[in-house]
């Protein structure tokens, strides 16, 4: 839900010649299948209409097309008679993604820190859309935005990226950050029970976006403190980057300090930290000189630092691990990783 533009996409095609091209990772389906299995889907029958074995879902490597994906869910909300698939699935992600957002919180101490390294749909789902923050009167809005605009019409995605958001945002403070209104694209579906149980009670339908609206208040609220348990775990892959006993000065530091921030929301550009250090670029860029180092130098240096000690929590895949160092997809982490280690990312894991 980081607010990330996804303009990076093609602009000159179509939607559906655009999608054609577009891909989700494995983990999205298999998702879909868990949930059709706890719903009592017949999954001899659902794999022989959509021709996806759960087999090849195992390869967390692999990538589907949104097509299949879409298709799945079709197949899903019909053997199960389940329209509200989505909501279901956005349970399920949002458990699956905890520990994802531990670390990323370890970094934060407010929720509108958080909001800014939130997990982003496009970095861990694939090419479906984005979870996008405004700011509207006296609420902050998160706003689906489907690459596809066609998905509008149905409420699929929609529903599992609105859910997750929901679930995430009312969790990770010590107040609670409930949903003041929730606005959907589609019509007004015939049973609202899980939608008014996973949104509340003010629910508008055709309108021009789903979206949430939450008090602005929340922005400033505090993070829940982890335990002393869980504080030690997470502190453990970066403790010894910021050692008293570091030869690295106190402005090296505080500049790793910083991009750890930063890596999950994907934005390291010179000039955005230099901001958040409340320097220009040009100093910024002076004193590494004076330190004999350059800025690329230092973000590649922790990057490689905090993927080894990402890689030995089994906890974190490899498409977290590529996002908490903030990589657009988990190919460009590994073939970075290849570069400083000259093995893969799951094969330096086995060892």
């Amino acid at each position: 839900m980081s607010i990330l533009d996804v303009s990076n996409k093609p602009s000159s095609a179509s939607p559906l010649s655009a999608a054609r091209s577009w891909s989700v990772n494995s983990s999205a389906l298999s998702t879909l299948f868990q949930a059709a299995k706890t719903l009592g889907a017949d999954i001899g029958k659902l794999i022989d209409d959509v021709g996806i074995e759960p087999a090849d879902l195992l390869d967390s490597d692999q990538r589907f097309q949104v097509a299949d994906l879409l298709r799945l869910y079709d197949s899903v909300a019909r053997f199960t008679d389940t329209p509200d698939i989505g909501l279901y699935v956005g349970r399920i992600d949002y458990i699956n993604r905890l520990n994802l957002q531990l670390y990323a919180c370890s970094a934060c101490q407010t929720f509108r820190e958080y909001l800014n390294v939130m997990p982003s749909v496009l970095r861990i789902v694939g090419d479906i859309g984005e979870v996008k923050v405004r700011r509207e009167e006296q609420f902050i809005r998160l706003d689906w935005q489907p690459l596809a605009t066609e998905t509008n019409a149905q409420r699929y995605l929609s529903d599992s990226s609105l859910s997750v958001a929901a679930a995430i945002v009312n969790s990770v403070c010590v107040r609670p950050i409930p949903v003041r209104a929730a606005h959907f694209t589609y019509t007004e579906p015939q049973d609202l029970s899980l939608l008014k149980h996973q949104f509340g009670e003010n629910l508008m339908f055709d309108q021009p976006l789903s979206c949430l609206y939450l008090d602005r208040a929340c922005l400033d609220y505090p993070l829940i403190g982890l335990d002393a348990d869980w504080g030690q775990v997470l502190a453990q892959p970066i403790r010894h980057l910021f050692a008293e006993s570091s030869d690295s000065s106190d402005f090296v530091i505080a500049l790793r300090k910083t991009l750890l921030r930063l890596l999950p929301s994907g934005d390291m550009g010179v000039d955005k930290v230099a901001a958040a250090l409340n320097i220009s670029r040009r100093t910024l860029q002076r004193r590494l000189a004076e330190q004999g180092t350059q800025f690329l130098q230092i973000l590649q240096e922790l990057r490689a630092e905090l993927a080894q000690q990402y890689l030995g929590d089994e906890r974190l895949s490899i498409t977290d691990i590529a996002f908490l160092l903030g990589y657009m997809d988990q190919s460009s982490f590994s073939a970075a990783f290849r570069g400083w280690y000259g093995v893969s990312p799951r094969d330096f894991r086995k060892k």
